[in-house]
């Protein structure tokens, strides 16, 4: 069923909102301020979801997507290729800013940066994860649908994703590929088999490292080396298979210099890095406090813990040891730090955790968050427990998508 709104403000998800017989409707391929003719694509009690088919009336920010492949019910990979990059920004920050008022009651005044590195807002993803159809043809998924857009080229992944040419290759038998190149000029493809079955791997260049993805974390190496580099700044790291790793060139540099601005780290001091992956952050927060310092890091990815050692050899004042965040705390008899940084998932803290830090008496606490939403619940849980947002900024990481990832200082009520 089609019918016609008039599209009201964003809202977070890649959504507009608009209202129709007295419910709300959340449109995708859409402008705020625009006159469109919108197809239902989903119905409950509360609310609709609808797609805008037809623009009766565009915005100025409107352009047309550079990827064919971009529009209703085609891949949902992108959320905003009909938005100019500044309107882009500007609709994320309106979502940064609502979420941090409506869950946590933060009057926040920044913008949405740009990350260096995808001036276009285009082949800037160096990890691009393709589902595969049963006939073996790499896509993407539509969106809030398990059906797969076969691409033959994907706008925002990097050049050197693409130049594997997994889109073209035939994948029989496995469920997905993720492709990555790194920025220390690595190429791999980690290639996760159907339940039972066997793929046959296609013929790809000698110098694309090939993974297999044997379930619960764990790659097993068919050729090539088990790991990749990352380069930031003079420093590399490695990470083994498909370990985390941020997707824009530009993000591990750009956020690593958000932190240590906010975390203000000085010799001596002891640290703490929450969720530390493979020891970015670590690694800056190390050479920042020095031998008389020290930096303990918690994953609870053994695979990362391993490499975070590895990364950070030469500054025997990081240690780190895996557990989960949740329990860690008790379980390694930490009582007090001086700064701690946190990067969780996208589910964020939660109260427990939040409960946890809070007891540490630290004077900065950073958070990196990849969800504005629970990102602002989280700051309303530190707010009860003494702690106050002093600073914020958001980035642009992700480009055509609606994700920002945001950098939070907080501080003591009493400073």
């Amino acid at each position: 069923m089609a019918i016609e709104l008039t599209i009201g403000p964003v809202a977070h998800g890649g959504w507009c909102v608009a209202r129709h017989d007295g419910r709300v409707v959340f449109v995708r391929h859409a402008l705020p301020g625009e006159r469109v003719l919108a197809e239902i694509t989903e119905e409950t009690s509360r609310f609709l979801r609808a797609d805008a088919v037809e623009i009766l009336e565009p915005s100025a920010d409107r352009v047309t997507p550079p990827c064919p492949f971009a529009g209703p019910g085609r891949c949902g990979g992108c959320d905003w290729q009909h938005a100019s990059l500044d309107a882009q920004r500007l609709l994320k920050t309106d979502v940064v800013v609502e979420q941090l008022k409506r869950l946590a009651g933060i009057d926040w005044k920044g913008v949405v940066e740009e990350v260096p590195g995808a001036p276009d807002g285009l082949g800037w993803r160096t990890r691009v994860q393709f589902a595969v159809d049963r006939e073996g043809v790499a896509g993407l998924r539509r969106h809030r649908s398990h059906d797969i857009e076969p691409v033959d080229l994907c706008l925002i992944a990097h050049p050197e994703v693409e130049n594997v040419g997994a889109e073209v290759m035939n994948w029989r038998n496995a469920s997905s590929v993720e492709v990555i190149a790194s920025s220390g000029g690595d190429q791999a493809v980690v290639v996760a088999p159907k339940p039972r079955r066997t793929v046959a791997i296609p013929d790809l260049d000698t110098s694309v490292a090939v993974f297999v993805d044997e379930g619960k974390g764990r790659t097993r190496v068919v050729h090539g080396r088990n790991h990749l580099t990352e380069r930031v700044g003079d420093r590399d790291f490695q990470v083994t298979g498909s370990g985390f790793w941020q997707v824009h060139p530009g993000a591990a540099a750009t956020l690593l210099a958000a932190v240590l601005q906010f975390a203000d780290p000085q010799p001596g001091e002891w640290a703490l890095d929450l969720y530390c992956g493979v020891g970015l952050f670590a690694a800056g927060l190390a050479e920042a406090v020095g031998p008389e310092g020290a930096v303990f890091g918690i994953e609870s990815d053994v695979v990362a813990v391993r490499d975070a050692e590895r990364n950070l050899r030469d500054l025997p004042q990081a240690r780190f040891a895996r557990g989960r965040v949740e329990n860690a705390l008790d379980r390694f008899d930490i009582e007090r730090a001086d700064l701690v940084v946190v990067d969780p998932p996208r589910a964020g803290l939660g109260r427990e955790v939040v409960d946890q830090v809070s007891t540490l008496l630290a004077t900065r606490i950073v958070y990196v968050s990849c969800d504005p939403a629970t990102l602002a619940r989280d700051l309303a849980l530190f707010a009860e427990r003494g702690y106050r947002l002093a600073d914020l900024r958001a980035f642009d990481a992700f480009p055509m998508t609606h994700h920002v990832e945001c950098v939070a200082l907080l501080v003591p009520d009493s400073i």
